[in-house]
């Protein structure tokens, strides 16, 4: 460890000010793409890069303040993932709005838990471990990168602040375009049928899924191309051509109503598989990480007082820290269960319950899910398929409960018992998704000789702003936009409606387990062929460097087409430019292909985050804009300057555009590798 970085200032209070800015800023980003898309991304290289311009103002800000502003800033990406699960709420009709208060307490207890969880997991998987953690080491590269005064620093510092807000301003118009003044498309789509099967080639024009994709790279990228492939390609051209198309219906309309109704069940099926498969080849490190922590509580906090960058938060406060959540967590639930009209001992019987299966389960998957992030990276790691085990598990067991003490005889009490095990279930997401950030930005401090329990702290405020920013960001885009299938007011328009399409396979399986009415045919073949597909991903391991992951092919059968070829664009954008450096960069030499690979790395992965944070920080203003006109006699299209009878100009408009941000992306990231 460098001397020097001992004396450093770290946790200031400028810097918890910033983390807590970009914080708001992050998480109403990825709520907002979460929604529409069912994604979120990882904030913490923005957020360094980001915290390192703006602190440069400042004649004593350092490496180690600029990491504790990414750390804290890092929640955004993560606990937005609660979004995956709550919505259902309203989507069943149970919530008409987000309670502020249920929904802050669910994001900060199962944040600080999920922090509280893993801090005992650091040395071994962290320090004593050979895992990659691919964005935490690349946090910390572009700290230390920007930390070097004689090579340049401000000069990047700045540059890649541009690629941030370059690609956030391109966005961001294409948004205002698209989602505002309704000129140019989102999405392009051609239809036909051969016989009486229908297909479908779709291509969605979102700027952010770009970005995205790009992050995903190209393994991810083709797997999910696959699954649009399985699912445009083979299942909804089956199934139509098996079913009569009702006199009137549009093949658009006949084929999207066969893939909601049954194909995307063969998606949850195949989701189910992948993620369990996921559990079970993560056993042994959850029993290691699970044994960890126990030894820790044990010896207590002796062995790491002397050395600062090996100092985690004590024992002690966490065993407080953790009593204190179940406390919370308890009251909490206590909350939700006042409203069902249920006999004092049977509510008391299900709070007691929800708190011990999200309190367990969490422990549990926190191991799981922090493993999972060193190996695959924060973004890749499968929180969507958590929850879909989360689902399954608090479903089956509020069955049980509610068997047991005949609370399943009427209506209302099933539908109360459906909300509360999707009540429990984004508990134990808000758990994994934190579990996965933790040990991501532990290992950035690892690198930079930071001091993890400094790390630990702003990660906590990072969950109480990230907790305190969620709900009244869900509530501004139900009310602007609605969701699929719940829109809050009559005459909306369904089609600007967000598809928040996990919670719609949350809600899915668990009224389908609740009502007994789940088509257990689909969700079986899907289980089938998630199989052959986990069996195929570990032959071509055996035999070859290229691999399907079965989640990222199940997703690509689940997500709308739209949105997963356009996740292929930016895998595809990613891989062009990675052959075109290294054919270019080759012929002189190993040293020139790494530099030129490193300075496309950073540019693209800064440039894709812009293009996320702009288009999703437009669509939360225009919900703004939408909100206002709505409560002032308005419409919900209050900026519009196109009718219906454009849109065949606007589709051209958006497919122009989009063909000119990939070439604009492609030359970027090709010019930083020249550098």
């Amino acid at each position: 460890m460098p001397e020097s970085h001992a004396s450093l200032k770290e946790l200031t209070l400028r810097g918890v000010i910033l983390g807590a800015l970009i914080t708001l800023v992050f998480t109403a980003s990825n709520v907002y793409l979460g929604l529409k898309v069912g994604l979120t991304f990882a904030s913490s290289i923005p957020a360094a890069v980001i915290s390192m311009a703006v602190l440069r103002a400042f004649r004593d800000s350092n490496i180690l303040e600029n990491n504790i502003v990414q750390t804290q800033a890092s929640a955004a990406g993560t606990l937005s993932a609660v979004i995956f699960v709550l919505p259902a709420l309203l989507m069943m009709g149970y919530w008409t709005g987000f309670p502020l208060l249920q929904t802050a307490m669910i994001c900060a207890c199962g944040g600080i838990l999920g922090v509280v969880f893993t801090v005992p997991l650091r040395r071994a998987l962290v320090v004593s471990s050979d895992l990659p953690y691919p964005e935490g080491v690349a946090a910390a590269e572009i700290l230390k990168v920007g930390q070097n005064p004689g090579d340049g620093a401000q000069t990047r510092q700045a540059g890649g602040l541009r690629d941030i807000v370059a690609g956030g301003v391109l966005a961001g118009g294409f948004s205002l375009l698209t989602g505002g003044l309704r000129v140019a498309g989102d999405s392009v789509g051609y239809w036909f049928s051969v016989g009486r099967a229908v297909f479908q080639l779709p291509l969605g024009l979102s700027f952010a899924l770009v970005g995205a994709g790009y992050l995903v790279g190209i393994v991810g990228g083709v797997a999910m191309l696959l699954g649009v492939v399985l699912s445009w390609g083979v299942a909804v051209p089956w199934l139509t051509s098996l079913a009569p198309m009702p006199d009137g219906a549009s093949l658009a309309s006949f084929a999207t109503g066969i893939w909601v109704s049954k194909v995307r069940l063969i998606g949850a099926g195949m989701i189910a598989v992948a993620a369990v498969w996921t559990l079970l080849t993560l056993i042994r490190p959850m029993v290691e990480g699970m044994r960890i922590s126990l030894s820790v509580l044990k010896r207590g906090s002796g062995e790491s007082g002397q050395d600062r960058t090996d100092a985690d938060l004590p024992p002690g406060l966490l065993l407080k820290l953790t009593l204190f959540m179940i406390l919370l967590l308890g009251a909490t639930f206590q909350s939700f269960v006042a409203d069902s009209g249920l006999p004092a001992l049977s509510a008391w019987t299900l709070v007691v319950a929800g708190v011990v299966l999200a309190f367990v389960f969490g422990f549990l998957v926190a191991a799981a899910c922090g493993y999972m992030a060193g190996l695959v990276g924060s973004s890749a790691s499968p929180i969507s398929g958590i929850a879909v085990i989360a689902i399954l598990a608090s479903s089956m067991i509020f069955i049980g409960i509610g068997q047991a003490q005949d609370l399943l005889g009427k209506p209302e009490s099933v539908r109360f018992m459906t909300a509360l095990a999707l009540f429990c279930t984004s508990v134990v997401v808000a758990v994994a998704a934190i579990s996965n950030d933790n040990l991501q930005d532990l290992k950035t401090g690892w690198l930079v000789h930071a001091t993890p329990w400094r790390q630990q702290t702003a990660l906590i405020i990072g969950c109480v702003i990230g907790a305190v920013t969620i709900p009244p960001v869900l509530e501004l885009l139900y009310e602007a936009y609605g969701f699929i299938g719940s829109l809050p007011r009559e005459g909306m328009d369904p089609a600007q409606a967000l598809a928040a399409p996990q919670a719609s396979l949350m809600i899915t399986i668990a009224q389908g387990l609740f009502s007994h009415t789940l088509d257990w045919t689909y969700i079986r073949i899907g289980v089938l062929v998630g199989a052959v597909l986990i069996v195929f991903d570990w032959i071509l391991g055996r035999f070859s460097r290229f691999r399907v992951p079965p989640l990222a092919v199940a997703m690509g059968v689940y997500l709308p087409p739209t949105v997963a070829t356009a996740l292929f664009v930016g895998a595809l954008i990613s891989w062009f430019v990675r052959i075109r450096i290294r054919a270019r960069t080759l012929p002189d030499g190993p040293d020139r292909v790494q530099a030129a690979k490193q300075a496309s790395e950073r540019t693209g992965t800064l440039f894709a985050s812009g293009l996320i944070v702009g288009e999703s920080l437009v669509g939360v203003v225009l919900a703004i804009v939408i909100v206002g006109s709505m409560a002032s006699g308005g419409g919900d299209a209050p900026l519009a300057v196109a009718g219906p009878g454009f849109a065949s100009v606007a589709t051209g408009i958006g497919l122009l555009a989009f063909a000119l941000m990939c070439v604009v992306f492609v030359r970027r990231v090709l010019g930083a590798g020249k550098g």
